[in-house]
């Protein structure tokens, strides 16, 4: 059973899929090329992984190609968070015109995907797929994947284990932990969809890999297992 015959229907999204400044604000931001091209700009790995995904898939991507600093898409509007060093100092109406015009569009995007498949009767797998650095504060993380959900949701947590477990079948080396290394109750863009609808009818799960697996060794077949991983999961459900 293909992941376009199950009862669930996949949505993928990539919030952090690039480091991009529009071109009126690039001044905020001159000098700033060694953290725009850091973790700390966007996530490395993400988007080519969720684009594989989409073909090996065939459902559709909904991707951020804007840097998370000009303006955080997995943020919500009134976390201050939304809002970086280079860009917390705008004016109000200038802030206000940026979520409009750049943070809004993929929100709203997102939240009319899943309502109309919600509509049709299906439930929803929404994946948004993150990458994670690899040592953060002296701390190496130990792990090359992790699966964020919230853990009161346990449908949630059912698909996790069945992803994990399929992905250990084809690749038993990989280091699979859950809501590591960020909690995935935590605000973000499955976390506001789960406030509008049931876990009957969303299933919202954070998808972090490793950097270092980027661009190394394996890296291609990496992202085939995990979509061929993923495929099974939701046959599964």
């Amino acid at each position: 059973m293909t992941a376009r015959s199950s009862r669930a229907e996949l949505l993928l999204t990539c919030e952090h899929g690039g480091n991009r400044i529009p071109s009126e604000y690039s001044h905020l931001f001159r000098g700033a090329g060694d953290v725009l091209a850091s973790h700390r700009g966007w996530d490395p790995g993400a988007l080519t992984l969720g684009r594989l995904l989409s073909r090996e898939l065939g459902r559709p991507l909904h991707a951020v190609t804007w840097s998370r600093l000009f303006v955080e898409a997995n943020r919500a509007p009134t976390n201050r968070r939304i809002w970086s060093r280079f860009t917390k100092d705008l004016p109000k109406a200038e802030r206000d015109s940026i979520l409009a015009r750049w943070w809004q569009p993929h929100r709203q995007e997102v939240e009319a995907a899943v309502a109309a498949a919600v509509k049709r009767g299906r439930r929803v797998v929404h994946v948004a797929v993150h990458s994670f650095t690899p040592e953060l504060d002296g701390e190496v993380r130990n792990a090359e994947i992790g699966f964020l959900y919230d853990s009161r949701r346990k449908r949630e947590g059912q698909f996790c284990r069945r992803w994990a477990v399929a992905l250990g079948t084809l690749d038993p080396s990989l280091r699979v932990r859950y809501n590591y290394p960020y909690s995935g109750a935590a605000d973000g863009l499955t976390t506001w969809l789960r406030k509008r609808h049931p876990e009957s009818r969303y299933i919202g799960i954070e998808l972090e890999l490793n950097q270092a697996l980027v661009d190394a060794k394996g890296w291609r077949p990496f992202q085939e297992r995990v979509a061929a991983s993923l495929r099974e999961a939701l046959s599964d459900g």
